[in-house]
């Protein structure tokens, strides 16, 4: 029996991107869907080696605030601790959640999937 997860926001962002038909958007509400303890976890030095300035990241889980961002790009993820947040915004970049990057960007264009 599969059970999912209880959290309501969760749940609707889920619904939300299976509603949308890009391989973009089926791909992220696939990983967001599996267990907690799968779940991707980024570490701003790897944003920092694989992105190049100006780039739109999405993150499909948790970024964390390892290592040094010496880039300005905007990154999209279920979830950011304290610490990446302040380092995303003082290297000059933006801070979003899933919702808002599928509200701003439905299409997918441009977006790289990391993690």
């Amino acid at each position: 029996m599969k059970r999912g997860s209880t959290n309501i926001h969760l749940r609707k962002l889920i619904s939300d991107l299976h509603k949308h038909k890009k391989p973009i958007w089926k791909r992220v509400a696939e990983d967001l869907e599996k267990p907690r303890r799968i779940r991707r976890v980024v570490n701003l030095s790897r944003i920092n080696r694989y992105s190049k300035d100006g780039e739109t990241i999405i993150v499909p889980g948790k970024v964390l605030g390892d290592g040094i961002l010496e880039k300005k790009v905007d990154i999209a993820a279920f979830q950011f601790s304290q610490s990446a947040v302040e380092k995303i915004k003082s290297a000059g970049g933006n801070v979003l959640s899933i919702s808002e990057l599928l509200k701003k960007n439905p299409e997918g264009k441009g977006v790289k999937l990391l993690g």
